[in-house]
């Protein structure tokens, strides 16, 4: 042993005793001072000589921390008791003195048996060869002259930092120390299980369910601890509680299942007889056109719509604009009727189109009665915005032609023929002002930018693309100058007889259309008709400002698609005669 009352045997008792470590078995309390910081175990070590003579006030103050002097006495004492007791006794007298209450608490419980030579009391071994340190408190209490006495009375030791109080005399202290071969841990007391008290309506107490319990008791646990027997409504609440959960979830998941990957929901047929109308806007993908039809009701949902425009080849081709359509049709009914285009609310201006055949389009399309819209646009010609150079000729069959602009215009529940003119004037307004026909008309020989607009009206209504509109203004403006000795100065297009007879024929007779007097008659009248015959594109614009200057003088489509251009009258009476075979052969003649 290098220490006393070490050996082998079990680590000490709990890591928070103060005395964690058995650092020196005796069995008295830890001294005062000595507990190390944080309540771990510090080990002991005397003192150095320079801080002896450094501190001398402080050494000579606190002689219990001499504690090489104090294990030395100790082993000398294990060694010899009988040489060394007398000088233990005067080394140990002033902490005998300040343990002496706890001393005189030990002294009970080994009374003092005289040694029958009157030597020091041995040491106290137990059954494992331990020394219990109960031989040295009974020589301390018959050595010591003061015991009883209030130590605190007779020696004051001042007290400094990191003093700390007994920890064995606290309410919450640990027992006492115990010898290393008695030191075991107790079991903690099990305490008995009780049963709260059950309330509510799971309780089910005080329905004779619990045989045994106490008179008045409810919902406790019976004098002989058998616990309470659940009431069966209790068992199946839960279980319809349980069930209602999983049936929730199930339910949940499998909706989550069939609208992720089951087929979109979807209506069947062509849908009911309530209408509605619904608009698509420009730049819009198929989602959102399914979306926008399902708030409106046509479809069920728009997967459904969009399904169905992805299996049909044109589906991709729908286009913005206004449907009137039915409620609750199906993905593939909403489909077949918006990849057509005359299904759309809208009224479409082709180039070339008669305002005639525009006034009839807004008189269907709003259900008006026929002539409405005419009506409105002889009546009201001034009032729609037509620019200050047009419609004030009074030999003009409409003020309006040429000016209703060629595209496609949506209608809404709100449109009304008023409207709709005042739309299509306003663009063509705005692109003739664009393309500059007013400075434009003198550059081309003509008198007012009317007839800029009237020139490009003849060249939609007979050629039939960008390189023939240039050629057929080429042939206009060659006509109309006094120069001109081949048809002096008249354009005869056959477009212009058929405009003032209202009719678009291609084999009429040439001596009734030469004889027909009429100011849009260019068989019969020399230089531009009136006015404009339809409402011009922008290409046939831009072709009548640009002309071909080629000298071309005649044309004739001898096979319905293609025109030839001739600058000699000769070279036109051949493709003349080429033409009139053509149309007899096709006539069975």
């Amino acid at each position: 042993m290098t220490e006393y009352g070490r050996g082998r045997g079990p680590e000490p008792w709990h890591p928070e005793d103060p005395l964690y470590g058995d650092q020196g078995w005796t069995g008295h309390q830890t001294q005062q001072g000595q507990v190390p910081y944080g309540g771990a175990p510090q080990q002991e070590y005397p003192q150095e000589p320079q801080y002896q003579q450094q501190y001398p006030e402080q050494y000579q103050q606190y002689p219990q921390q001499q504690y090489p002097e104090y294990e030395q006495q100790q082993y000398q004492q294990q060694q010899y008791p009988d040489q060394q007791y007398a000088a233990q006794q005067e080394a140990y007298a002033p902490q005998q003195q300040a343990y002496a209450p706890q001393q005189q608490a030990y002294a009970p419980q080994q009374p003092q048996q005289p040694h029958p030579q009157g030597r020091p009391q041995q040491p106290v071994y137990d059954n494992q060869g331990w020394d219990t340190g109960q031989g040295q408190y009974v020589a301390a209490v018959q050595a010591d002259p003061y015991v009883g006495a209030d130590p605190y009375a007779q020696q004051t030791v001042a007290g400094y930092p990191g003093e700390a109080p007994d920890l064995y005399t606290t309410p919450e202290a640990y027992p006492p120390p115990q010898p290393p071969g008695r030191r075991h841990l107790e079991p903690e007391p099990v305490e008995e299980e009780t049963e709260e008290p059950e309330t509510g309506f799971l309780a089910g107490g005080g329905d004779g369910d619990d045989d045994g319990d106490e008179p008045g008791r409810r919902g406790g646990r019976s004098k002989g601890g058998k616990p309470k027997k659940r009431s069966g409504m209790a068992c199946l609440i839960a279980a319809v509680v349980i069930l209602g959960v999983v049936g929730g979830g199930g339910y949940y998941g499998y909706s989550y299942i069939k609208a992720r990957f089951g087929a979109a929901e979807d209506f069947a047929g062509e849908g009911t007889d309530e209408l509605v109308d619904v608009e698509i806007p420009k730049g819009a993908l198929l989602g959102q056109m399914g979306r926008i039809l399902k708030d409106a009701g046509v479809v069920a949902s728009a997967q459904a719509f969009v399904d169905a425009a992805n299996t049909n080849p044109r589906g991709k081709s729908i286009q913005p604009g206004i449907y009137p359509m039915k409620k609750k049709m199906s993905g593939a009914a909403a489909v077949a009727l918006m990849i057509d285009p005359s299904k759309l609310n809208v009224i479409t201006v082709t180039e070339g189109m008669r305002n005639a055949k525009v006034y009839e389009a807004i008189d269907k399309k709003l259900g008006k009665p026929e002539g409405t819209t005419r009506e409105i646009a002889l009546r009201d010609a001034k009032n729609l915005g037509l620019p200050a150079w047009a419609g004030n000729n009074p030999k003009l069959m409409d003020p309006l032609e040429g000016f209703l602009y060629p595209m496609r215009y949506d209608l809404s529940k709100d449109s009304t023929p008023e409207s709709l003119l005042k739309v299509m004037v306003k663009n063509a307004s705005d692109k003739y002002a664009e393309a500059g026909v007013e400075s434009k008309a003198k550059e081309l020989g003509l008198d007012n930018p009317l007839q800029v607009i009237t020139v490009a009206s003849l060249v939609n209504a007979e050629g039939k693309n960008h390189d023939d509109f240039r050629k057929m203004s080429e042939v206009v403006y060659n006509r109309l100058k006094k120069t001109n000795d081949v048809t002096n100065q008249k354009i005869e297009f056959d477009s212009t007889y058929n405009y003032a007879k209202g009719q678009s024929e291609i084999n009429f007779n040439l001596k009734e259309a030469q004889a027909f007097n009429n100011p849009y008659n260019t068989h019969f009248i020399k230089g531009l008709p009136v006015g404009p015959i339809g409402n011009p594109g922008l290409d046939a614009l831009t072709a009548t400002l640009n002309p071909d200057h080629g000298g071309w003088m005649f044309f004739v489509s001898v096979d319905g698609n293609t025109t030839t251009f001739t600058k000699t009258y000769d070279e036109h009476l051949k493709l003349v005669d080429e033409f009139q075979e053509r149309q007899k052969q096709k006539n069975g003649g």
